[in-house]
């Protein structure tokens, strides 16, 4: 049988994949199992920030598990404590707890901000507000955050306390604190699943400051705008604001899975002894594959990543692009799917946000290779 028999025939079949069997890969990129080779402009949605098999990367995982592969959060390993302090020093975060995953990431921050509430407001101030079209993940909790009612209609009932606000509209916000006791605000400042769509300095800065003022957590999802991905190490230090929680996940690992939910000062010791756990969460050989990701994110990769999104938008010209740094969302005047189609037949693999084609090539996908992307996209788009 192939791997794409057996997948069909073992796997729960809860992914429509793309006809592509991925045997190897180096950087940007891969080849199928007939040795034809692909263009990657996905990195496994926005994760594998430096692409396949990178050298750096790989010698620090690879040196990791040759010491310390796993223990439990019983006790203490360093590439967890170094990551943390990483995060907390380039952030100006407090403490950090590490998940498996974005939406585990996102399952803490909103455990933190309704511990907090609970503590200095009372119990009755339980509800996290979120914005339509937001996506902020699968368990049932986090399906409650986003706001997509498609996610919704299978899976009631779902975690109560949660309201959705249009994005964009610091009117309709304001009238959502005014009628709810609530306790966090959860928004991702580039909707990623929900079409690339880019906030409003505005309406983020708008956000934040009635947060201030009401004392309710503000809390910023950077699980794929996160660690680069948008010319900045997060997504947030675009608005000049200073949010209370900060959640992150697929880049940071380079493809390991980890989460991490970071908290400010204000809420750093809302989670005490038993309140909060992840048998993984902070496993030393992620970590160190972490480390070694956040640690080569600097002035000059943050550079290069704008000056590819300039690349790539002049490329687009005519076309209507949506989003930060290499995190871009394009309008099609063609079925998604025909142009994903078109892209693949040409050696290229690229990603869709509902009927927009997404592009989250590596961070530092070579010049050269961009532009033979790009020369593929452009032809598939027309």
């Amino acid at each position: 049988m192939s791997i794409t028999q057996l997948d069909k025939t073992y796997v729960a079949g809860t992914y429509n994949r793309f006809p592509v069997e991925i045997v190897r890969g180096k950087g940007s990129e891969c080849w199928n199992t007939a040795g034809k080779r692909y263009i990657d402009m996905g990195t496994g949605i926005g994760v594998t920030a430096f692409g396949y098999a990178d050298d750096e990367w790989q010698a620090a995982v690879t040196a990791q598990l040759g010491t310390v592969q796993h223990t439990s959060n019983l006790y203490y390993t360093e590439p967890g404590a170094k990551l943390a302090q990483a995060l907390c020093t380039r952030t100006g975060m407090s403490k950090v707890f590490f998940a498996n995953s974005g939406a585990e990431a996102n399952e803490c921050a909103i455990k933190v901000a309704r511990k907090y509430a609970a503590d200095t407001k009372g119990g009755d101030h339980h509800v996290i507000v979120t914005l339509e079209n937001s996506f902020h993940g699968r368990t049932l909790t986090t399906l409650a955050a986003t706001g997509q009612d498609h996610f919704h209609t299978l899976f009631q009932p779902l975690t109560p306390g949660f309201v959705h606000t249009p994005a964009n509209d610091l009117a309709a916000f304001e009238k959502v604190l005014d009628q709810h006791k609530v306790a966090g605000v959860l928004f991702e400042c580039v909707q990623g699943e929900g079409g690339v769509l880019n906030l409003t300095d505005e309406f983020v800065q708008g956000m934040a400051r009635l947060c201030a003022d009401r004392d309710i957590l503000l809390m910023v999802d950077e699980v794929q705008t996160g660690n680069g991905r948008t010319g900045k190490l997060y997504a947030y230090q675009h608005y000049g604001i200073t949010p209370d929680v900060v959640t992150t996940a697929k880049g940071l690992g380079g493809g390991l899975p980890i989460g991490a939910c970071m908290m400010a000062e204000k809420c750093a010791g809302v989670l005490g002894y038993g309140d909060h756990g992840s048998t993984y969460g902070g496993n030393p050989v992620c970590c160190a594959g972490a480390l070694n990701v956040l640690g080569r994110i600097d002035d000059a990769l943050l550079d290069g990543v704008l000056e590819r999104e300039t690349y790539i938008r002049r490329r687009l010209e005519g076309y209507a692009v949506t989003g930060r740094g290499l995190m871009l969302g394009v309008t099609c005047t063609k079925p998604v799917g025909e142009v994903l189609a078109a892209c693949r037949e040409g050696g290229v693999l690229a990603l869709s946000a509902k009927t927009k084609l997404r592009l989250l090539p590596a961070l530092n996908i070579p010049m050269e290779l961009l532009a033979e992307a790009m020369d593929v996209i452009v032809a598939a788009l027309k």
